[in-house]
């Protein structure tokens, strides 16, 4: 437990260094120079854009030695805040990230996280503990199945990536970091109502400040589950898809979702897919529907660890990504989180990603 000095210390570092980011930018861009990772950005969607995209890569000879993966931008940009921290974690063992937020929380950060309650039993938690970072368990039967972080209340990490080190290092995913105050501020607004009001999955509260917003002339949209139904949204947008819809998905059993792209499927579009073979040889899996429906999806290739993503392109033009599979138990049962990119150069870049796991695929 923190003293009542050590919290007014660390009060009044909060209230210089706000003070002192407000001032400069609306928009908090970290200093440090950025890693190389595995995927490097498009002249389209740069580094010092408002949007960084990031992939993790199973097979390259790096991952083996759990290095150059996703999580040391991620890193980098920890390291570089200068006010608060705030932490969503299905689940956390990735010793980088732990590091790089106790470090945090010793030079005076506001470090906080809320964690799914069934994933905190570990020496990685412990630790954070030890060094007095706040945790919340969300103690309900629902996942808090969250992957998202607010730096500075002004860019947001988030997509399919586990905080551990088979999410970074063993399975297919996606990170994204978005440069914007008002997407940090609908995340700030989820993360405050689990940690400070315990308010967690069909306690929740559809109060996002900024569902629809534009950043740099790109539509952008913010969902959070249960409280938002995103699977309405992503069945209206693939019923307006005019070409195609390519998706990646490690569990599919949402019958909705499933058959809008079953009946795009039969209307002549190009609808293709890769599943996680574990997932998709489960009880209610979409799998079997899209194989008698004729649809071209294939079971993932990855020998390491899971193919992880939650991602959905529709007409080479929208990306849809973030927590949430598109099951029952996201849209009803657990916090989730799902960020829609209405942008070109991110649709060709999500593209690559599913040509090389397509690539990798076992036959049908």
């Amino acid at each position: 437990m923190m003293t009542q000095s050590k919290i007014a210390i660390k009060h009044c570092k909060l209230l210089i260094a706000s003070i002192s980011i407000w001032l400069s930018a609306c928009n908090f861009l970290p200093s440090a120079a950025p890693v190389p990772t595995t995927i490097e950005l498009t002249a389209t969607v740069p580094a010092s854009s408002w949007l960084q995209i990031y992939f993790t890569d199973p097979a390259a000879i790096t991952s083996q030695g759990y290095e150059g993966g996703p999580d040391r931008p991620l890193v980098n940009a920890i390291d570089a805040a200068r006010l608060s921290v705030d932490v969503a974690a299905y689940s956390l063992n990735l010793w980088s990230i732990r590091n790089a937020l106790i470090h945090a929380e010793q030079r005076g950060v506001v470090v906080r996280m809320v964690m799914e309650s069934d994933n905190m039993d570990n020496s990685e938690v412990q630790d954070l503990k030890d060094a007095s970072i706040p945790i919340l368990g969300d103690q309900q039967e629902g996942l808090m199945h969250d992957k998202f972080i607010v730096i500075d209340r002004s860019q947001v990490w988030t997509g399919s990536m586990n905080f551990t080190v088979g999410g970074a290092y063993k399975d297919n995913n996606d990170l994204i970091c978005i440069q914007s105050g008002k997407v940090a501020e609908d995340y700030t607004a989820e993360f405050e109502e689990m940690f400070s009001e315990h308010r967690f999955a069909a306690d929740g509260k559809a109060e996002t400040p900024y569902p629809e917003l534009t950043i740099d002339e790109t539509q952008v949209e913010i969902y959070f589950s249960p409280d938002d139904g995103p699977a309405g949204r992503i069945v209206e947008l693939i019923q307006e898809a005019q070409e195609s819809v390519h998706f990646l998905a490690y569990s599919f059993t949402s019958n909705d979702i499933g058959t809008a792209m079953i009946d795009k499927a039969q209307a002549g579009l190009n609808v293709i897919g890769v599943m996680d073979g574990s997932q998709a040889t489960q009880q209610g899996t979409e799998y079997d529907p899209f194989k008698a429906a004729g649809l071209d999806v294939r079971l993932d290739g990855n020998g390491k660890g899971m193919m992880h993503h939650k991602v959905i392109i529709i007409d080479e033009q929208i990306v849809i990504t973030g927590s949430y599979n598109f099951t029952a138990s996201a849209e009803e049962n657990n916090d989730e989180n799902l960020v829609i990119i209405h942008d070109q150069a991110a649709a060709a870049k999500y593209l690559e990603e599913f040509q090389r796991i397509y690539g990798e695929v076992q036959q049908p």
